[in-house]
């Protein structure tokens, strides 16, 4: 079984969920960004992915907007599943950007990254370290290219951000809409290009169904099949 979930940002106890003790050896969950337990490689951080280690299931997880992609970024690269990842422990991954992964019989699109709220506040010569979460031009070339590969057929696509249209929608009755990013024109090409089931994403902090083939994950585990929590 594979299942979805949203952003964790380092908080330990959302592995305490009842949900996931459901979760058996050939069972993948996958966190749709910031996932945040790779930080600042401390040694309690070690003892707890250490920890995830000892869990039946495999975890896998999208780069959301906060997180330390310089951590990231020194775990080896390995082929998993098809796809690039970085091997965090035998059995957490974190599935790189525009990758294509066969996990369980279905292919599964991934393109984690974003663009967090504090971007927008900085200042061309102040966004150095900021610039790592939004994807660059050659990983969304990538990201085509793997999907044409496919035939731009897929399964299911997992996303940090949701397609700019569907922020839009989301947000309505917020004071402010946010201008369209280059990232959330590409994902809307994607909604309209790619033919896929089901869409999950995670970086709006709540657990919806936008429509049947879309839905925003937060803290609920959600098996995509039936679209229902565990």
């Amino acid at each position: 079984m594979i299942c979805f979930t949203g952003d964790m940002h380092g908080m330990q106890e959302r592995f305490s969920a009842p949900a996931l003790k459901k979760l058996q050896e050939e069972d993948t969950l996958i966190v749709c960004g910031d996932f945040g337990f790779i930080w600042d490689d401390s040694a309690k951080e070690r003892r707890f992915l250490d920890k995830l280690e000892r869990k039946k299931y495999t975890i896998c997880f999208l780069d959301g907007t906060h997180e330390n992609f310089e951590a990231i970024n020194t775990y080896p690269i390995v082929l998993f599943s098809g796809g690039k990842a970085h091997r965090i422990r035998k059995n957490v991954f974190h599935l790189m950007r525009g990758q294509v992964f066969g996990i369980e019989d279905k292919l599964i699109f991934t393109l984690g990254g974003g663009e967090s709220p504090e971007s927008a506040l900085k200042e061309d010569e102040e966004l150095g370290t900021l610039r790592y979460e939004i994807p660059d031009r050659n990983e969304m070339l990538e990201a085509v290219h793997n999907l044409e590969r496919h035939n731009y057929e897929v399964d299911y696509i997992a996303t940090h951000e949701p397609p700019a249209g569907v922020r839009e929608f989301m947000l309505m009755n917020e004071d402010e809409i946010p201008a369209v990013s280059a990232l959330g024109a590409f994902l809307d090409g994607l909604k309209t290009t790619v033919t896929y089931d089901k869409w999950f994403f995670g970086s709006l902090h709540t657990d919806k169904h936008v429509s049947p083939s879309m839905t925003a994950v937060f803290e609920k585990i959600i098996e995509p099949e039936s679209g229902k929590a565990l």
